[in-house]
Parts: structure tokens; sequence; C-alpha cells
């Protein structure tokens, strides 16, 4: 089991505007040791994402990451609400390259996991197996676009200020700012459309609401049906934890409500485990003590883990997932707490996918629970086969 104290998973206008998980709304308008097993794992060990103690990020395969922020202005979001300015905030890696039509020709967009950010994806066991010369993203070749989304990393949250005056968002408020900065940065198509946990289901959006704009798309960890079972069950639970603590005082609160945090942690903590990985790791109960006493950390803002949990409510792909025309490479690991395999959703939902095919990639003792997503040594050579087919 890995520690998340901090905790990246997976994880205005008027009045209070606290999200309503509840509700489904239509598509939204744009104007203008081990290492940990999870997203939410990962935190632990560094600095939250969009803290002030980030370090910059430093050369990657001898690519110098540019980073930068797109301000999309007036943004309505599905729920009715504006927001003057939403930041969006983003990394880039490589170079943009166009064929003789014009079209961007080497575009691979990665979204990252709930309250991650597009640095999770700088981690050496996602670049070192990736992005070097000869590898399946080689940035010699490949403009890579790394997006922090709505709530997240250095784009616009709860927390910049507005606290629980920001708008309610959804995850198809964060697929619709994502396409734009991706337009805002001169793209038009993608070679690939890719993402891991939320950004896996981000992927399934995008292959249905643009299937003729990317040549290939690779969801990892995650199933292309609303999220009900017991993957809801601990979201609510967190969602409630924090609304129901008194501390938290509606988001307006002076300190964080330590209770609530705490109960996120332990569900967390659970989500992202891996037991095969962890037994190993912890094979006694003292060893189990020590590893979780020594990787306590301060927890992410309550308001910015509240509306992040809360986003994936207006999350299903699933009734039109016959729209998709790309061919899909869907990756789960055997060992995932959220997406647990005996459901047998994904095998069942990928065949209504013309050109899908579902890899399950067996647990053991190396594997990482939900957080597989995230070590490309895994699953690189299923990458490399979806490539080949792209011809590209």
């Amino acid at each position: 089991m890995r520690c998340i104290a901090v905790l990246p998973l997976l994880v205005a206008c008027g009045s209070a505007s606290v999200p309503a998980e509840e509700a489904a709304p239509s598509a939204p308008a744009v104007a203008a040791s081990p290492a940990p097993s999870s997203e939410a794992a990962a935190a632990a060990a560094s600095p939250a994402a969009g803290s002030a103690t980030e370090k910059p990020v430093g050369p990657i395969a001898g690519v110098k990451p540019v980073e930068g922020d797109v301000v999309l202005r007036d943004f309505r979001f599905a729920s009715g609400q504006t927001l003057g300015e939403l930041r969006m905030h983003y990394m880039t890696l490589g170079t943009l390259r166009r064929d003789r039509r014009g079209r961007a020709a080497n575009a691979v967009l990665i979204m990252h996991g709930t309250t991650g950010s597009g640095r999770q994806f700088t981690r050496e066991q996602f670049t070192s197996e990736l992005f070097g010369p000869g590898q399946p993203l080689d940035l010699g070749r490949m403009y890579v676009i790394l997006p922090d989304d709505i709530g997240h990393g250095h784009s616009s949250k709860p927390s910049d200020g507005l606290r629980a005056r920001f708008p309610a968002y959804g995850y198809r408020d964060m697929v619709a700012a994502e396409h734009e900065l991706v337009k805002r940065l001169g793209v038009d198509h993608l070679l690939l459309v890719m993402g891991t946990s939320m950004g896996c289901m981000h992927s399934w959006m995008w292959a249905e609401t643009w299937p003729s704009m990317m040549d290939a798309v690779m969801p990892l960890a995650c199933l292309p049906t609303q999220i009900a079972g017991r993957n809801r069950e601990w979201r609510k639970m967190i969602i409630d934890a924090i609304r129901e603590d008194p501390d938290w005082r509606g988001g307006e609160y002076t300190e964080q409500p330590r209770a609530a945090l705490g109960v996120a942690a332990v569900l967390l903590t659970l989500a992202g485990s891996a037991p095969l990985a962890d037994q190993a790791h912890m094979p006694t109960r003292d060893a189990a003590d020590e590893w979780l006493a020594a990787h306590r950390r301060e927890p992410i803002d309550a308001n910015d883990l509240l509306y992040a949990i809360a986003s994936s409510s207006d999350y299903d792909p699933s009734r039109d997932l016959e729209k998709i025309t790309a061919p899909v490479m869907f990756v789960n690991s055997a060992d995932d707490f959220i997406n647990p395999p005996e459901l047998g959703v994904a095998e069942r939902e990928v065949k209504r996918v013309a050109k899908g095919r579902f890899v399950l990639i067996p647990a053991s003792d190396a594997t990482h629970g939900h957080g597989t997503h995230t070590w490309a040594v895994f699953w690189k050579k299923y990458l490399v086969e979806l490539l080949a087919a792209t011809g590209r």
C-alpha cells in the first residue's frame, strides 16, 4: 500500500458553486524503494502539483521543455457559469512539424490523472522508455503536448482565490479546454491522443467528439463507461467527507479540514494500492508502519480535491463508442483497484470500437496497481504496435 497524504491520483461567477456531482450537463461552449504505485501515491514523494516549491524541469532526452499559459476568455462551463479568464498551463517537448498540406503531422497529446499535472510525465519511468532517440515518442521526431487540466497544476483552480465560488467543472469542460489549448498551439491534427486514469477517460471523449482529428488513441487505466459501483463509492465518500466536515465551512475555511483530508488520504491510498508489490515491499507489520510514517506529507487543498473528484460525474462515453474511427489500443492492469478486471467491462465495450483492441497487463510484484499506467515499460510494446498501425 502506498501512502498519499498529498494526492495526485488519478484526484468566478455569482454565489458559491460547489460541484453538484449528480448532474450530467450538456457539452460546454468555449468562448474565444519501489516507486509509488499511483499518481496519488507519487505525490507523497514530491511537492503538490502547481506548488511554489516545484523544481524546474530540466532537459528530457536532450530536449528542453517549453512551458506556457493560454488564457481562454469568457469560458463558458456546462453548468452555464462563466469565467472571465481561464488559464490553461501546458508543457511542450519537441518541434511541431507539418505535412505538405500544412496540417500538423507529429503532435501527440498526453493527458494526466486526477489531481496530477502534465509534469507527471517527466518522471524517469515514463521518459526513459518513450522519449529518447529511436523510442516510440522520440522527441527528435515528435511534438508532445502535456496540459494541466482545469483545477490542476498551474491551470486555474479553486485555491487560486475563488474557492467555492469557482465554477463547477466536469470532464466535458476539461476536454473542451484541452481542445481549445491544442488549437491555440497551432495543432489541427494529432498523431496520437493518449491519457492515464482521468486522462484515459478524456481520451475516449476526444475520440468520440473529434474522431477525424487523430490517427490513434491509447487510453491507459480506465473504463469507457459511467463511473459506478466501487469506483463511484470511494469517490462519493471523499466528496461527502469534505462537505460534511464542519471545518470545511462551505469552502471558505481558513485552515484545511484535516479530518476530511485524512479520510481522503486513506481512500486514495487504497485506490492506488498494488497487492503483490505492496506485500513484497512491506512484508511485515513493522515494515508497513515504517513506510507509511516515512511518506506522510501535507495534503492538497480541500476545495481543489473536492472539485477534482466531483468532476468525473458527467463522464459516460458508452453511448457513442461506435463513433470512434481511429485505431484504439486500450490498456488496463490486472491489479487495478479502481478498474478491476473481473467486471469484464473492458472486454465487452471494446467490441463496439471498430478498430479497438484491449490489453490486460498481468499483476506481478513489479506492477504498480492503478499506477502501472505511468510505468511505460509494461505497455511500451503495445504503443509501438499502435503507431505502426497508423503507418506514421
